[in-house]
């Protein structure tokens, strides 16, 4: 009970809009987990596009937030609580876990994460390396495994893949994870990025900026069974000239005039479609992507680290997007 009455330090917002600049940091209690939640004790946090996103006011349609808001859902540490009903975890354990956007929490030291989207990790590795995993990693996953059908054993049909914005967040573990399936890989990224990107595996990689990568194009003429789309929006013509008969575009961050797209195309019963992606947590993927892992079959790339009290800064260099991997808080 003791840890209730203490106060720990916490990054909030009071207002949609203002970005970096409308973090506050602030002393809050330390929360209580409820039935079937764990308190972690944060070591690192990361973010997201999402989280500026919400601060934008992207739920805001849906579900407003409650204010004040602390946000960033990506967090690792370790247990210090548990709440009724919990069997997977005691106090002492190495976690990492995924909170609802709805709720945020992730940047303070304290935070309360359910039990159902939270899985061990191994102590031996950093918690920067797993603070990266929930969304991007997960989103990366679910796009390849399940809307796409990639078996990431190495069985099933080769297929070819393009995966844009390779070098981010979603793009850089989506470049090995695809690697591990029956599957050829183009990418695009910028020029400074490509020999990174060749890195994790790529079979192809071209520079967005040049005129084939404004295209999309193959180097060597392959045409998209799927495209894991990562970057900004490309008009769809662009897309479709580059699938093969059947090619499937998984768009990570729909947007209200890419679903219309989606849903128009449908109307008309393409073959080629465009697929909005919206992601569903849950902790048999995360505990998948821990254990890759800890095989050495997966690696977070940190761009860059900032302690809590720098929360502004890591905040802006996700909005600039040019982070080549992860950014992380660090507690």
């Amino acid at each position: 009970m003791e840890i209730e009455k203490r106060l720990m330090h916490a990054v909030q917002y009071n207002a949609y809009g203002g970005g970096p600049h409308a973090l506050k940091h602030v002393e809050v209690p330390i929360p209580s987990p409820s039935k079937d939640e764990v308190l972690i004790k944060l070591e690192a946090a990361s973010i997201n596009p999402l989280d500026w996103k919400i601060q934008k006011g992207i739920l805001w349609p849906i579900a407003p937030i409650k204010f004040p808001y602390i946000p960033c859902m990506d967090v690792a540490g370790e247990v210090m609580e548990v709440g009724k009903g919990v069997t997977k975890f005691k106090v002492g354990d190495k976690v990492v876990g995924l909170m609802s956007p709805f709720n945020g929490g992730g940047l303070a030291e304290f935070a309360v994460v359910k039990e159902s989207v939270t899985a061990s990790r191994p102590p031996k590795i950093s918690a920067s390396e797993f603070a990266g995993l929930p969304i991007a990693g997960i989103t990366a996953l679910q796009a390849l495994s399940q809307t796409i059908g990639i078996k990431l054993d190495g069985s099933g049909e080769r297929k070819n893949i393009l995966i844009t914005a390779a070098s981010g967040g979603v793009g850089h573990y989506a470049v090995q994870l695809a690697k591990l399936g029956n599957t050829h890989v183009t990418a695009t990224c910028g020029a400074r990025n490509i020999d990174f990107v060749k890195s994790l595996g790529a079979d192809e990689v071209i520079d967005y900026k040049t005129s084939e990568g404004a295209a999309l194009k193959s180097p060597s003429g392959k045409k998209y069974d799927a495209v894991i789309h990562c970057a900004n929006e490309f008009p769809w013509s662009i897309f479709e000239a580059n699938l093969s008969m059947n090619g499937k575009v998984v768009d990570i961050s729909p947007t209200p005039s890419s679903v219309m797209s989606f849903a128009l195309k449908k109307l008309t019963f393409p073959k080629k479609e465009l697929v909005p992606l919206f992601l569903l947590p849950n902790g048999r993927d995360l505990e998948y992507l821990v254990d890759l892992v800890k095989q050495g079959k997966l690696r977070t790339v940190i761009d860059s680290k900032y302690p809590i009290t720098k929360a502004e800064d890591g905040w802006a260099k996700s909005i600039d997007g040019h982070a080549t991997g992860k950014i992380i808080f660090e507690f």
